[in-house]
């Protein structure tokens, strides 16, 4: 019954304080399910206002999952650009081709077929089969972990493991409208149990939370350290243009343009010209023009002053800006 209690605080609460989000709107189950997918790796490290702009975008461009599996690859990019974390979408794709291909043309709707697919983990499989399919699942994002934390008082390291949240999460209740209760739950915590400042007087189950009644809202996380990696980065300049290479060396950004570059173990005497963070890894990077003959035989020239004009990852740009700028 407590759990009833809970649930329906939480249902009626965003009842009437839900966002209008384009991917909620009213469609038909097959839009739903496409939208919820789209809308799903979008969202994946990227907030929600930064992503309602590219999903409308992407959605005029692209509506349904047959034209994502046969989408231009350059087109594809071009309208992502700017969200970063490319595997994305090229693993959205990958994923729309084999739902195409293998699923005749319909997403799963099974937790380890989905997870089968390029770029879907527990918690996006989560997401797809409560939000798009209304089955009993509360998919464990960063807003739903943090309503728990507080609600339960979890501090201790062993208290906020991915393992024990998942464990706890039972006093959240479950309910016949599950697509609508994990949603409820990720804007409690996006718009209310904010990670700052949390609106504790408009939160429908504020009278049982424990931080609430403690008035301590601190949030410990589990620390992740980020990897030092060291990077020579070669500039090759002509007519007033930049030397890009397609990355087929490094895991990150790959089959993208990026400078030419090397990965230095532990040098010694290191000075670095920047620093640039891409997901854990913490890029220290020495910059050295050179004026030998470029290594590629057919060079990709770029005008930095028309930067527009190019696919290229948020992390060749900060170069090109850095070079224009301080170099």
């Amino acid at each position: 019954m407590k759990d009833q209690i809970i649930t329906n605080k939480i249902l009626n609460w965003y009842d009437i304080n839900k966002r209008s989000l384009p991917w909620r709107k009213k469609v038909s189950n097959r839009k739903k399910q496409y939208y919820t997918l789209v809308s799903e790796f979008m969202l994946q490290q990227t907030q929600v206002f930064t992503v309602i702009p590219y999903f409308q975008k992407f959605i005029k461009n692209i509506p349904d999952l047959e034209t994502l599996a046969n989408f231009n690859d350059q087109k594809l990019i071009k309208l992502w650009e700017g969200l970063g974390y490319y595997s994305r979408v090229r693993n959205l794709k990958k994923t729309a081709q084999l739902v195409v291909k293998e699923f005749n043309k319909n997403i799963p709707s099974n937790f380890l077929e989905l997870k089968s697919l390029p770029g879907i983990g527990d918690y996006t499989a989560s997401a797809i089969l409560a939000i798009a399919f209304n089955k009993p699942y509360i998919p464990m994002d960063g807003n739903i972990e943090r309503v728990l934390k507080r609600y339960l008082y979890l501090k201790k390291e062993h208290q906020i493991s991915k393992e024990n949240l998942h464990k706890e999460k039972k006093i959240f209740g479950l309910t016949s409208r599950s697509s609508d209760y994990a949603q409820a739950l990720m804007e409690l915590g996006a718009l209310i149990c904010k990670p700052i400042n949390p609106n504790c007087k408009l939160c429908p189950i504020s009278a049982k939370c424990v931080s609430f009644k403690k008035k301590n809202f601190t949030l410990n996380k589990i620390k992740k350290k980020n990897k030092d990696k060291y990077y020579l980065l070669k500039v090759f300049k002509k007519n007033h243009k930049y030397l890009l290479i397609k990355n087929t060396q490094f895991n990150f950004l790959k089959n993208f343009d990026i400078f030419p570059m090397q990965e230095l173990i532990k040098p010694k005497n290191f000075n670095k010209d920047l620093n640039i963070k891409i997901s854990n890894m913490n890029m220290n990077i020495k910059i050295e023009y050179d004026n030998t003959a470029w290594p590629v035989t057919t060079p990709n020239w770029i005008d930095p002053k028309n930067l527009h004009n190019y696919t290229l990852p948020s992390f060749t740009k900060k170069i090109v800006s850095y070079l224009e700028n301080y170099k």
